[in-house]
């Protein structure tokens, strides 16, 4: 790109007289400062910034006149042995590649075919009875299913360790938020019981400092107590919204709400699968730049979320490098959406957004508010727009490749998803 450096100078001598009008020195009034003296301490400044301005609107330009696309930020060079009157200077950028997509008729999709019935609400029920459990005080050897309320000690070669100790710590059998081997060495013990027993830290274990190695534990049993359900009745129903006590209204309501978790749980499905799809069908070079500022962004993400959990980031060894796995498909996966929304026309609709905000609405008291609330700013619809728009591409592979219907359950299709998270 050739600059012209008299359209340079022009302009800065231009943005100099503007600043001279107000400038301020002392022992001059304001906007009698010297020209001279506004260039001397001004014009540096002043000229890179013209600089700077003229050759993105040159580039700007070209890149228009071309139709390219930019990936990323460009790199300005000044390159020596211009033409008398002008600076030539290089762009150096990446643009966004051109994505083939090859033919997805030979790519399969399993389409989950399940639905709500009495057995999964009665699951519900039960889940929802756990929820408000109470404990009572059990004269028996723990089991099961009890809560277990121990003071504790732990030691490595003979010496405490950080979180190696407890009072009154309650531990509820079963539940797996302990290490098996210290839920093994309370089963079957009394209250009062004082107990040792070693316990082997895994090599992954989150804790650093006592990762790999082998603790030594003593505990005291304060109390077992023995979990008390409440009884499925009018007062049970009231306790989770159905104000009038009607358990077959209660039990209408699980039955929705199923509903709705297994059409998530199907799109989930779907998506998971459409997604890989179109990723091994896709064949392009992924522009660096975008990677790195994904890299980027990702990272200053999990620095303030370990900010925001009091944690000191000043010496952090957390490395970019960690994220660009993450990075790489994501960017991948963004440009292959793009280019099959704009290859097919699959934009999210208004009544598709509308119709997605008033299904999120319908878990709230009062949904007419939540959908006027989304509505007042258009930042809150992002999220349903970018749904919406899935929705389409899933809808569109799904036209494009094989698709099997499997029949499953709602509990299997629960159990695989969590499995996979």
């Amino acid at each position: 790109m050739a600059v012209p450096l008299a359209e340079i100078e022009g302009e800065v001598q231009k943005r100099l007289r503007k600043i001279a009008r107000s400038a301020k020195m002392p022992g001059f009034r304001p906007g009698k400062v010297p020209l001279k003296l506004v260039t001397q301490q001004y014009g540096a400044q002043v000229q890179n910034e013209v600089f700077g301005e003229t050759v993105e609107q040159a580039f700007s330009n070209a890149v228009s006149t071309q139709n390219l696309r930019i990936a990323g930020q460009p790199r300005f060079e000044p390159k020596p042995g211009g033409a008398e009157g002008q600076i030539e200077v290089s762009a150096v950028f990446e643009i966004y590649p051109e994505i083939v997509l090859k033919d997805l008729s030979g790519g399969t999709v399993e389409r989950p075919v399940a639905e709500v019935t009495p057995e999964d609400v009665e699951r519900t029920v039960e889940i929802l009875r756990k929820q408000r459990v109470r404990y009572e005080p059990a004269e028996r050897s723990a089991t099961a299913g009890d809560q277990v309320t121990v003071d504790f000690t732990g030691t490595i070669d003979g010496v405490e360790f950080a979180g190696g100790q407890a009072r009154d710590f309650p531990i509820t059998l079963g539940e797996g938020r302990m290490l098996p081997e210290f839920e093994s060495a309370l089963a079957g013990v009394k209250s009062g019981e004082v107990k040792s027993f070693p316990l082997n830290f895994p090599q992954d274990y989150h804790g650093a400092e006592v990762a790999g190695k082998t603790a030594e534990f003593t505990l005291t049993v304060k109390q077992v107590a023995a979990p008390i359900l409440p009884e499925i009745d009018a007062e049970f129903a009231r306790a989770f919204g159905v104000n009038d006590g009607d358990l077959v209204r209660l039990r209408e309501e699980i039955t929705a709400n199923l509903g709705l978790e297994l059409k998530r749980r199907v799109r989930a499905r779907l998506r998971e699968q459409a997604m890989q799809l179109l990723r091994d069908h896709a064949e392009f070079e992924l522009p660096r730049a975008l990677v790195e500022m994904e890299v980027a962004r990702l990272y200053r993400g999990a620095l303030e979320d370990m900010k925001n959990r009091g944690v000191d980031t000043s010496h952090s060894q957390l490395s970019p490098d960690l994220f660009r796995p993450t990075a790489e498909d994501r960017v991948r996966l963004g440009l292959i959406l793009a280019e099959v929304v704009g290859r097919n026309s699959l934009d999210a609709k208004p009544d598709q957004i509308r119709a997605l905000v008033a299904e999120a609405a319908q878990s709230y008291e009062f949904p007419d508010e939540v959908i006027a609330w989304h509505y007042e700013q258009r930042e809150r619809l992002q999220e349903f727009e970018a749904q919406a728009m899935e929705d389409n591409v899933i809808a569109w592979v799904l036209t494009q490749a094989k698709v099997q219907e499997r029949p499953t359950t709602f509990q299997e299709l629960t159990e695989a998803q969590a499995a996979q998270a």
